[in-house]
């Protein structure tokens, strides 16, 4: 039974957080970052184009977003307003598309994680610092 135009817009969003995930933690994380900087090497070592192209698309999430999504309409069978052919075809760039915002937003709520850990450090050694200079000040 085909789902209802909403249910399936409700599936592609939920449908592209685990697609996301999986493609973020593979191409940024520390967990994959042994076979991630191998595969780098490899990309840009290998002589073969194709080993070359292979190889990096474990560095890149845009690229292996596209092997995750494949995978996940094998098992899911999502299909998106079609329900032949056409509707893989869709589902499979849609899926690729929210999952890559997913993963830019992703991206940028990180960087400004970091940057406050960073500006809080620097705070923290410069009071510190301060901290330092008061006490030097008042054994003279």
């Amino acid at each position: 039974m085909p789902l209802s135009l909403q249910y399936q817009i409700i599936y592609l969003f939920i449908l592209a957080i685990p697609i996301a995930c999986i493609a973020w933690t593979v191409t940024h994380e520390e967990v994959f970052r042994e076979p991630r900087d191998f595969c780098e090497k490899k990309a840009k070592e290998c002589s073969s184009f194709w080993q070359r192209k292979f190889f990096y698309l474990f560095t890149c999430e845009y690229c292996f977003s596209h092997y995750i999504v494949f995978i996940f309409l094998i098992f899911t069978r999502y299909h998106l307003l079609y329900n032949n052919w056409r509707g893989y075809i869709l589902a499979f760039f849609a899926l690729v598309w929210i999952a890559n915002i997913y993963m830019s937003l992703f991206g940028f709520l990180r960087v400004g994680m970091k940057n406050e850990k960073i500006e809080s450090k620097i705070k923290e050694v410069e009071l510190e610092e301060c901290e330092d200079d008061k006490k030097n000040k008042n054994n003279l």
